[in-house]
Parts: C-alpha cells; sequence; structure tokens
C-alpha cells in the first residue's frame, strides 16, 4: 500500500476513533512488534488503541472498507506467533478495552471487557471471596480476550476445565463492524447453534472477542501441595486415578520426567527434592475449605500409595511457602526457554494410554539424530497436555526437522500439535497432522462466512 493509502486509512481512523486510538509511532511499533514466540518480529504500519468493544467495531468497519488486514493483540504472551505482525498489517490492541463492567456476587458470574489482564481479575474476585480458577504462568500480562481467543488451559484443566468450560457468554466484533452479541449468563441454555464456541479457540481469525461472561467458583480457603517421586509413568497414572477417587478438591496434577527435574534443579539452584533420582515426579495440588482436614486426607491418600509401591517417597508441603518450593520445580520453565534458544518448543495433546510410548519413543529419535541438544519433557496428566523442551539449535534447518519429527510422531499417534498454545503461524504448517482435509476445508468455509473481505488474523492456523 503507498503512501497515498496509508494517509488515506490513517485519517479515516483517526475521524472514526481519534487521535489518541491510531499510532504511526515507531516507539509503539515497536512494542507491538511481536509477541513471546521466536516468530521474527515485525512492525506494524500502524498501532490502534481503541477505549471500548464499540471502538473495536467501528476500527474494523474502517480496515474492512479499505481492505487493511489486521492482527489482534492482547497480552502479547502467544507462544505461537498468532499476534506477531505479518507485512503490511495493522495492529489492534486491545489492551485499553479493560473494564470489569459487572458482577454477579449471588449467581457467581462476571462480564468483562476483552483486554482485562488475568492477574487483576483474579485478585478482584478473590476479594470478594469468589475464585477464577484459571490460571497462567503469564497471568500478570495475558489478557481474558486471548485466553478465550486459544481456549487457554493451564495447570487446573483436570478439575475446571479449559478457558470453554468457564465462558458462558461472549460478544464478538465482526470484520465488517457487526457486534455479534452472545452475552449468556446461565448455564442451561438450549436456544439453537452456541454460536460463542466458534470463536473460542479460533485466534481471532474469525472475528475480535470484546466482551466476556465469565462463570466464578467459590474461593477456596485452602489450597495443599505434595510432590511424589514413582517408579514408573504406569505408577503415575495409578496415582492420578486414585487420587481422583480419594480428593474430591484435587485441582493439578504435574507430571515431570527425569531429565526436567534435572535440569530444572540445575538451572534454578534448587536442591534436589529427595535423597535419590526418580524417572518420574507428580506435583499435586488440592483446593478445599480446611487447610488441616484437606492436609490429613491427602497425607493418607498418599500413605497408602506408599504402602501399596505406587508412590516411592513423597513430601507433603506444610506452609505456603513450602508449596512454592515445591511448585519451583514445576515453574523453571521460563528460564529453561532462555537457555536452550533457539529451541523447538511443543505443547501437544496425548492420551494417556499412548503417552509413555510416545515419550520413549521420541525420545530415543531425539537422543539419536539430535544428540548434542537437551530434550526435556513434562506436562498436564490428567488432561493428556504433554510439553517438551528441546535445543538449543544454532542451524534453522535442524529446527523444522525437530518440528517434523515431532509432529509426525503426534499425528501417528493421533494426537493433537497443540494444546494450548494455539496455532499461530508458526504451527500452521504442520495442522494437518491432527485435522482432516475435510474439517480444513470446513474451517476455512467458516473463516470465508464470517471474515468475507478477509482481514481478521490472516495466515494464522490456515492458509
Amino acid at each position: 500500500m503507498n503512501s497515498q493509502d496509508t494517509d488515506a486509512l490513517h485519517l479515516a481512523l483517526v475521524e472514526t476513533l481519534g487521535a489518541d486510538c491510531v499510532s504511526l509511532d515507531a516507539s509503539v511499533a515497536d512494542a507491538h512488534a511481536g509477541d513471546w514466540s521466536d516468530a521474527p518480529r515485525m512492525r506494524p504500519r500502524m498501532t490502534l488503541l481503541p477505549r471500548t468493544p464499540e471502538d473495536v467495531a467501528r476500527a474494523l468497519r474502517v480496515l474492512g472498507k479499505h481492505r487493511q488486514p489486521v492482527v489482534v493483540q492482547g497480552g502479547l504472551t502467544g507462544l505461537a506467533g498468532g499476534a506477531t505482525p505479518q507485512v503490511g498489517e495493522v495492529a489492534l490492541s486491545l489492551a485499553r478495552v479493560n473494564a470489569i463492567e459487572s458482577f454477579d456476587r449471588i449467581g457467581g458470574t462476571l462480564t468483562v471487557q476483552a483486554g482485562v489482564p488475568l492477574e487483576q481479575l483474579q485478585t478482584f474476585v478473590e476479594a470478594e471471596g469468589w475464585f477464577f480458577p484459571l490460571d497462567l504462568g503469564a497471568r500478570g500480562t495475558c489478557q481474558i480476550g486471548g485466553n478465550a481467543a486459544t481456549n487457554a488451559g493451564g495447570n487446573r484443566v483436570i478439575r475446571f476445565g479449559t478457558m470453554r468450560e468457564l465462558i458462558l457468554g461472549l460478544e464478538v466484533a465482526l470484520s465488517d463492524g457487526t457486534m455479534l452479541s452472545m452475552m449468556n449468563r446461565v448455564t442451561k441454555n438450549t436456544t439453537g447453534v452456541d454460536l460463542k464456541q466458534l470463536f473460542i479457540g479460533s485466534e481471532g481469525t474469525l472475528g475480535v472477542i470484546t466482551r466476556v461472561v465469565l462463570k466464578l467458583e467459590p474461593k477456596p480457603s485452602a489450597v495443599n501441595t505434595a510432590l511424589c517421586a514413582v517408579a514408573t509413568f504406569d505408577d503415575a497414572t495409578r496415582l492420578l486415578k486414585s487420587m481422583r477417587a480419594r480428593l474430591p478438591g484435587l485441582s493439578s496434577f504435574e507430571l515431570m520426567w527425569r531429565d526436567f527435574m534435572n535440569a530444572a534443579t540445575d538451572i534454578a539452584h534448587l536442591k534436589a527434592p529427595f535423597g535419590e533420582s526418580y524417572p518420574v515426579y507428580v506435583l499435586i495440588e488440592t483446593l478445599g475449605e480446611s487447610d488441616e482436614d484437606d492436609r490429613r486426607v491427602l497425607e493418607q491418600a498418599l500413605e497408602r500409595m506408599l504402602d501399596e509401591g505406587i508412590v516411592q517417597d513423597v513430601i507433603v508441603a506444610q506452609t505456603i511457602e513450602h508449596a512454592k518450593q515445591l511448585w519451583a520445580y514445576r515453574e523453571t520453565v521460563g528460564e529453561l526457554l532462555s537457555k536452550l534458544k533457539p529451541h523447538a518448543a511443543f505443547d501437544i495433546g496425548i492420551s494417556m494410554d499412548r503417552m509413555d510410548g510416545f515419550v520413549e519413543d521420541v525420545r530415543t529419535a531425539l537422543s539419536e539424530r539430535f544428540p548434542h541438544q537437551t530434550h526435556l519433557f513434562f506436562g498436564h496428566l490428567g488432561d493428556g497436555n504433554l510439553h517438551l523442551l528441546s535445543g538449543p539449535y544454532a542451524d534453522a534447518a535442524d529446527l523444522h526437522r525437530v518440528e517434523e519429527l515431532i509432529y509426525a510422531a503426534v499425528g501417528d499417534a493421533r494426537g493433537c500439535i497443540s494444546a494450548e498454545h494455539g496455532i499461530g503461524v508458526i504451527k500452521e504448517p504442520f495442522l494437518h497432522y491432527s485435522r482432516s482435509e475435510p474439517e480444513i476445508e470446513l474451517m476455512k468455509k467458516l473463516k470465508t462466512l464470517l471474515d468475507p473481505i478477509g482481514i481478521l488474523n490472516v495466515g494464522r492456523v490456515m492458509m
């Protein structure tokens, strides 16, 4: 687009939104040039900073008339490159669309605009005796709209489900500026097709989420944490089944293989949790009402697992600080990502009955083909979400070969190539390993129907 076209678009957007909502400033463009992924950073040709959901719709109406591609941005914490601008795109930031609009303190629902940061929302509802169970390492920066657009998961899916299960209603701005209101506030609603589900997890390709109605839970007053050492993956699955039966408050069940635990203790200078090393470690969290009673139930359940030989050793946190120390092993991921750059990071879904064989086969293949790199495995066992870090790779061609190896193995295991981080641009070439040709064609038809101009997050998820 030439400078004359740019001037015309800029003028139209300024007239529609106001000069303070449209920026050509290079420093602003730099701040919106990429997300947390390794996708090449690119300055947007201009940055839009609307203040209201209605501003978002008005901006899209102008962009549509000018056939101007736009990348939708939340907190820029994505790991799949979905919010990183492509050549010639305008960035549409939801950061200012950040009001908490209404709170039903009786029914436990909260209506918020898309730009509200997750941690701010958590703090707000907890002060009122309620609890929003989604939790991510990026909680201080990620936004609710982005969480919805990627169907975020996190550590508590085993009990509360993904973002999809936590959303009652949505409002979406379509590419032509139409505001589609689906602001349902009740759990039961059988009034036809549940249209909001089209937009949850669609990564901004079908419309821009502007408002969300969230389902809350009563605030738990007790949190208990334990770290278990087990001899085999099979023992970890037996432990999971037993804990599900005995612990109604089970909220997290995090799995870490020996290679991950060794790397975590090394990079974060942590003390090894047990006197000896074990093949697999499990981090357990429960949320409940009585700290003392819940801990006793947890200890009794784990004592039985020790007696049956399913657990080899266990540490039960006795204080909040002790619990943080146990979680520290799992939460070294950010440091490991930095150490292993340039790395290949995978967020895949594998059914529990195939996960052990998948890990062993993939570890062997990676060790044989890339013996000088580090390969680390961890994940959320209860929901089948396996993470893998592999690196560093100086050669971009090697990175692509690692991705092809892993995603082909995922396809063979009938898994999914992204469990919670989305497809974005980085995983788009591998989508066929998880979705059939008819599925992809139907997604393309939905894209054409809802974004006929073809301006919303073009090239993300599917070409």
